[in-house]
């Protein structure tokens, strides 16, 4: 395939951002059951597992939270985004730029295509410390913040690359990237992690409890890091993926599904990924302590290729990938409102160049779990806003899609409400000392609240709004 073939066939990717899903292209829930657990049996995986024990998570607080807050996640996929984007069938993007305006949209629509650009370079990252095997790359550690070195450059260069051109090429290529990945991902997770076992003393199926508590899940952090409890386990694997569920971003994903009953196919993301890949993430990290001494590198490929040999590093190439595809290619949708005469693949090679270089700096990975819950929280409150602005301003007399009807630059309603929101939040954490994981949940009912009363004064015939707007 030339230059002008491969130019031709990306001009062709359509992806239907201004405009509903045809019903020729409505996919069975078997799509979206690959997509999900592909993207969540894959890179972060390598990251938040082992970062549970280094905070010193305790055994039985994993297994609890890990079950109770996987099911809360799921349950906000199927109840909350499924069956709003099924209703839809249109972007994220395009349906906040009905709610919210064009302006206050594009505001939004940079900051989440930011942040999918920094949690898909933490996955380029985790590729390249398999990548860098054979040339023997020097690994950053728990502590550092830029790159400790220019070979770490040029291969995170590189599979920032390869993973740029399969997300140009559209949503079908990435589902099917995903649905082909995902099956052996999981099952070497599994038997890598069964293969080191021994090594900390487990001979038999009776051993393994007393040995997690010992040895693995110590309820003991690592020097520097922060102790986790069950709660902390809990709310991080509901609200990790906050963004997608509560927040609505899945909804550019989800509209493809014939039914909201799609919403329940990420339950194979969160047992497969999200419960036994953090399981099994955090004993090859747990191991890998032991055998270093407890040296406090980030080593997703060496830790693998230590278990499983080739296969291991295969994996962590592979499962980088399918969780940075999908993040990058919803980037790319959201960047879309700021260059709308551009092709789609031309805004995801952009987005594909911004996320290769953060994944540069190491401290992206390091500090995931906070950055992820970061991400989650500054976007949750226009999930809300688009609940309610479906479900509950009709039932109140008030008028959905606000922006659109009346010919808004902003709808103050909804830009107040995610300041403002945001700004609680702040308070919460700052004067009280509330920590991020935990500011999702009653953030997202102020924010309900906000909007239902900024909605009230806003549309009362007593408020007087600018009708103008500008060409864009």
């Amino acid at each position: 395939m030339n230059l002008t073939q491969l130019t031709d066939k990306l001009n062709a990717v359509e992806e239907y951002e201004r405009e509903r899903v045809p019903e020729r292209k409505l996919r069975s829930s078997k799509s979206f059951l690959g997509l999900y657990a592909g993207e969540h049996t894959a890179g972060t995986e390598f990251v938040i597992g082992p970062l549970f024990v280094a905070h010193g998570v305790s055994a039985g607080d994993l297994v609890l939270g890990l079950l109770v807050g996987n099911v809360l996640a799921v349950l906000s996929w199927a109840f909350l985004c499924a069956p709003i984007a099924v209703k839809e069938r249109i972007t994220l993007y395009y349906k906040l730029e009905k709610i919210c305006g064009p302006r206050l949209t594009k505001v939004y629509n940079l900051v989440n295509a930011l942040m999918f650009c920094f949690l898909a370079g933490s996955m380029i990252a985790v590729s390249a410390t398999a990548v860098g095997i054979p040339f023997n790359l020097p690994l950053p550690t728990l502590q550092d913040i830029l790159p400790n070195s220019a070979l770490w450059i040029g291969i995170v260069l590189v599979v920032g690359l390869v993973t740029t051109i399969i997300a140009m090429l559209g949503y079908d290529l990435v589902s099917y990237v995903a649905n082909l990945a995902a099956p052996w991902l999981f099952l070497v997770f599994v038997a890598a992690a069964v293969a080191v076992l021994p090594e900390a003393g487990v001979t038999s199926i009776g051993d393994f409890w007393s040995v997690a508590n010992d040895k693995i899940w110590t309820g003991v952090p690592l020097e520097g890091q922060s102790k986790f409890t069950f709660w902390h386990v809990m709310f991080f694997s509901w609200f990790c993926n906050m963004a997608m569920h509560i927040g609505m971003a899945d909804m550019s994903v989800l509209r493809y599904a014939r039914s909201w009953k799609a919403g329940f196919t990420s339950g194979a993301g969160m047992l497969l990924g999200h419960y036994i890949a953090w399981g099994a993430s955090g004993i090859l990290y747990a191991i890998f302590l032991q055998q270093a001494a407890n040296k406090l590198e980030f080593s997703p490929g060496p830790v693998a290729y230590y278990a499983a040999g080739l296969a291991g590093v295969i994996c962590v190439v592979i499962a980088g990938w399918t969780t940075a595809n999908p993040t990058i290619y919803r980037a790319g949708l959201a960047l879309q409102s700021w260059y709308p005469k551009w092709k789609t693949w031309k805004i995801t090679l952009l987005v594909g160049l911004i996320t290769t270089s953060a994944a540069m700096f190491p401290a992206l990975v390091m500090r995931l779990l906070d950055f992820v819950a970061l991400y989650g929280l500054l976007l949750m409150p226009m999930g809300a806003i688009i609940f309610s602005d479906v479900y509950l301003l009709p039932r109140l007399g008030l008028s959905e899609e606000y922006a659109r009807k009346k010919g808004l630059y902003i709808n103050w309603a909804a830009g107040l409400t995610w300041v403002l929101t945001l700004a609680f939040c702040l308070v919460l954490n700052w004067v009280f000392g509330i920590e991020i994981f935990f500011l999702g949940l009653p953030g997202w009912f102020v924010a309900v609240g906000l909007y239902l009363v900024m909605s009230k004064v806003f549309q009362s015939s007593k408020a007087k709004v600018s009708h103008t707007v500008d060409v864009i």
